[in-house]
């Protein structure tokens, strides 16, 4: 069995999620993919996506990286890493190049090439290219050409998006890691990483964007036609519902996200029964105890921020021209998607329909991640799985992979840490 270790590194607003998984590169089923390790800490040092503390960060990212290690048996010194924050942007760009060979069959090397002149596109010093995705390849003026080699053609174009980040966010975001120990496979845009867990082929063929609502930003990516369309991002998510909460009923964040919690944990025959109902709330620490009527809590506080959300996120979408292209409609995920009546928000807000994913695609240790809020992890994995079967080595991924491969003292270090505790 041709059998490969994949490890992601979700980088998150609330947590740092380290997924280490066994993959059978020959199989295409779900098995194939098995998890062995699983750990998510709560994340520090980071705000709305972007790292605003390396010392914390890097102390939280060893925390999830060594319980991972400890429960899969494995130590850990390369994995793909995720990014998000409303740094992110993205553009269609096109590409033409003549086809090398003289009796016109179209080989890999045209494929890189075209790619390549795709890629040249004018950016500040500020920003880097993340992803280089082809949406379709034109060959001597026909189009809708999704592999183009082996046909025969004089002419070769490709349409592809691409997306871009801020590099100081980029840089902070790889020193994280390498302070660990860790080596960069390829930074990877958190949206995208939730496509691959999330949306099934029909809905990227017929259109539909996909919505991850974490806990500081909110990650759009949108398909039409099967192929990558928009990538993006807004700044605020689910964290901003806890802070309403907490400043309306008077309480402590905590109590806050336990109260929003709690609510989205209703199921759906309860919702109906009694709008009027009263919640009690017990403060940490204090000896109060608050009633408060459900209705107060959902229509008063927590509908009005989620109308917020989706309306900018509809913002989004006009501006791109997205919004009646995309008749699957919108795949809610993150967290945020967990929140008490957040389907019947966006349904109303947008005017599309709308559904809630969980991830999937891996089996193994999966009974605590097959949930929203794992989403973007699992799909780290998902991705990684798919730049190995495509390019039989992570070093050729396509991202900023191949300058981050050496390991530092950080690394070194950990190891003699480790042969200090097991001394006498």
């Amino acid at each position: 069995m041709n059998s490969k270790i994949v490890s992601a590194i979700d980088i998150g607003s609330s947590k740092i999620t380290t997924l280490i998984a066994q993959v059978n590169i020959d199989s295409t089923e779900d098995a194939g993919v098995n998890i062995m390790g699983v750990s998510a800490v709560e994340a520090k040092g980071i705000k709305k996506g972007q790292i605003v503390n390396i010392e914390e960060a890097v102390e939280a990212t060893i925390e999830s990286v060594e319980a991972s290690e400890r429960m899969a048996g494995y130590n850990l010194d390369h994995a793909f890493i995720s990014i998000g924050g409303a740094h992110i942007a993205s553009q269609n760009s096109k590409g033409v190049v003549a086809v090398s060979n003289p009796e016109g069959e179209i080989s890999p090397d045209d494929v890189e090439r075209v790619i390549e002149a795709a890629r040249a596109i004018s950016l500040p010093v500020s920003r880097q290219i993340i992803h280089v995705i082809p949406r379709e390849f034109i060959v001597d003026g026909e189009a809708g050409v999704k592999d183009p080699i082996g046909m025969s053609g004089v002419r070769l174009e490709v349409d592809t998006h691409i997306v871009t980040a801020s590099s100081p966010a980029l840089k902070n975001l790889s020193r994280t890691v390498q302070e660990v120990g860790v080596s960069v496979d390829e930074v990877v845009f958190n949206g995208l990483a939730s496509s691959f867990s999330c949306l099934t082929d029909t809905e990227k063929e017929l259109g539909c964007s996909l919505v991850d609502i974490g806990s500081g930003t909110t990650s759009i990516v949108s398909f039409i036609d099967g192929a990558l369309s928009y990538s993006g991002a807004i700044p605020i998510g689910a964290r901003n519902v806890t802070n309403d909460l907490a400043i309306g009923l008077r309480v402590s964040l905590e109590t806050a996200e336990s109260v929003k919690r709690n609510l989205s944990k209703e199921t759906k025959s309860k919702e109906g029964e009694r709008r009027d109902a009263q919640i009690e709330i017990v403060e940490k620490g204090v000896n109060e105890l608050k009633r408060v009527q459900k209705r107060t809590l959902t229509e008063g506080i927590i509908k009005p921020r989620l109308n917020e959300i989706f309306t900018m996120v509809k913002l989004e979408l006009e501006k791109n021209n997205l919004i009646n292209k995309i008749p699957s409609g919108l795949v809610l995920t993150g967290g945020g998607s967990l929140t008490y009546g957040i389907e019947e928000s966006a349904r109303r807000t947008i005017g599309l329909p709308v559904r809630v994913a969980k991830p999937g695609g891996v089996g193994g240790l999966t009974d605590d991640i097959l949930t929203p809020e794992y989403s973007s992890s699992i799909g780290l994995i998902l991705y990684g799985v798919m730049v190995e079967k495509t390019y039989g080595s992570v070093s050729q991924g396509g991202g900023i992979s191949s300058k981050m491969r050496v390991p530092n003292k950080a690394f070194f270090g950990r190891i003699v840490e480790t042969i200090k505790e097991l001394l006498p």
